[in-house]
C-alpha cells in the first residue's frame, strides 16, 4: 500500500517540527518539511535531514511552488506564520503577507494540483472579552496578529480545511512559547487565574491529525480544535508538577482574557475526546524526554 506523502511548511518551528517530528515516525506517510535557511536545518534531527526542503521561503512563492512540484504531496500542512511573539510581529506588510495573503496563494495553488491543505490558524481571531468562541461567533481581536491570522483563513475550497486552536510545547530554540519560557524561569513567577486557555499540546494535535482529520478526507471548512477550558494558573502548576519545577507560582488576578474556545462541532464530527490537562501535560512531557531537543532546566 503506497504511503501518504505529506509536505510540512515550517519544519522548523514549535508546531511544524512536532508534527514532521511524529507523522515521520508513522509508516504510513511518506513525510517532508521545508525550512529557510541552513541556520533552521541544522536544528533538525540528522535523521530526518534527507526529508527536508532548505531555502524554500514563502516570501518567494516561486519556491514554494518548486517544492510542491517536487515532492508531489498528497496533503500539504501549512504551519508557517508571524506570530505575536516575533520581533516583527507589528510589520504590517510582513504580517498581511505571512499570514493573510499566502495561505490563500497556497490554497489556490493546491486546488489546481488537486491537493488537499491544512491550514492552522488561532484563538487570537478573538479578542477574549466573552469566551468559549464558537466558529460562528464574530472575530473581534484588535491587533495585526489576529486581525491577519483571521484574513488568512482558508474556508472557499473543498480541499482546504483550516483548524483555529492554540498550541503549547516545546521549541528548537528560544524560549517564545508558555512552556520554555516557564521552564527557564528561577524563583517564582505569576500565575493568572482569570486568564483561560483551551488549545492542546504539538504533540496532541500531531495525534489528532493522524487519528481523527488526515483519514477524513471530506473534513474541509472552519474548524475549533481545543481542550478542555485551563486558567494559566492551573496550567503551569501542572507544568511544575510533571517536569519537577522547583518555582513559586503567585496566583494573580489582575490580567482577564478568556480566548477559550468550543470545538463541541469537530468532536462530535469526527469523534475526538480530548484528554484530561493532567494527561496532556504528561504526553507532552513524555514526548520532550525522548526527543533530541531534551535538555534539564535547572530547578
Amino acid at each position: 500500500m503506497a504511503k501518504t506523502k505529506i509536505l510540512i511548511l515550517g519544519a522548523s518551528g514549535m508546531i511544524g517540527n512536532t508534527l514532521f517530528r511524529k507523522l515521520s515516525q508513522s509508516r504510513k506517510y511518506e513525510v517532508f518539511g521545508t525550512v529557510p535557511n541552513e541556520t533552521q536545518e541544522k536544528l533538525i534531527a540528522e535523521k530526518y535531514k534527507k526529508q527536508i526542503f532548505n531555502h524554500i521561503e514563502i516570501e518567494n512563492f516561486d519556491s514554494v511552488i518548486r517544492v510542491v512540484e517536487v515532492a508531489r504531496p498528497s496533503i500539504v500542512i501549512n504551519c508557517v506564520g508571524l506570530i505575536k511573539q516575533m520581533s516583527n510581529a507589528n510589520d504590517l506588510p510582513v504580517a498581511i503577507y505571512m499570514n493573510a495573503l499566502f495561505p490563500h496563494r497556497l490554497a489556490h495553488l493546491l486546488s489546481a494540483a488537486n491537493v488537499r491543505l491544512i491550514h492552522l490558524s488561532t484563538d487570537c481571531v478573538f479578542s477574549g472579552i466573552t469566551g468559549y468562541y464558537y466558529e460562528k461567533d464574530l472575530t473581534d481581536a484588535t491587533d495585526t496578529y489576529g486581525k491577519t491570522k483571521f484574513l488568512g483563513e482558508v474556508t472557499n475550497y473543498k480541499n482546504c480545511l483550516t483548524l483555529r486552536t492554540s498550541c503549547i510545547g516545546h521549541e528548537l530554540q528560544g524560549y517564545k512559547g508558555i512552556v520554555e519560557w516557564f521552564l527557564s524561569q528561577s524563583g517564582s513567577t505569576w500565575g493568572y487565574r482569570k486568564a483561560i486557555y483551551s488549545g492542546v499540546p504539538t504533540v496532541e494535535l500531531a495525534e489528532i491529525l493522524t487519528k481523527f482529520i488526515i483519514p477524513n478526507h471530506q473534513l474541509s471548512g472552519l474548524y475549533h480544535v481545543s481542550a478542555e477550558p485551563i486558567n494559566k494558573n492551573d496550567l503551569l502548576n501542572l507544568i511544575a508538577k510533571e517536569y519537577k519545577k522547583k518555582i513559586k507560582i503567585k496566583p494573580d488576578d489582575k490580567e482577564v482574557v478568556d480566548r477559550s474556545i468550543n470545538s463541541d462541532r469537530f468532536r462530535k464530527k469526527t469523534g475526538y475526546k480530548p484528554p484530561t490537562w493532567n494527561a496532556l501535560i504528561k504526553k507532552m512531557h513524555k514526548d520532550y524526554a525522548s526527543s533530541h531537543i531534551y535538555r534539564k532546566y535547572e530547578s
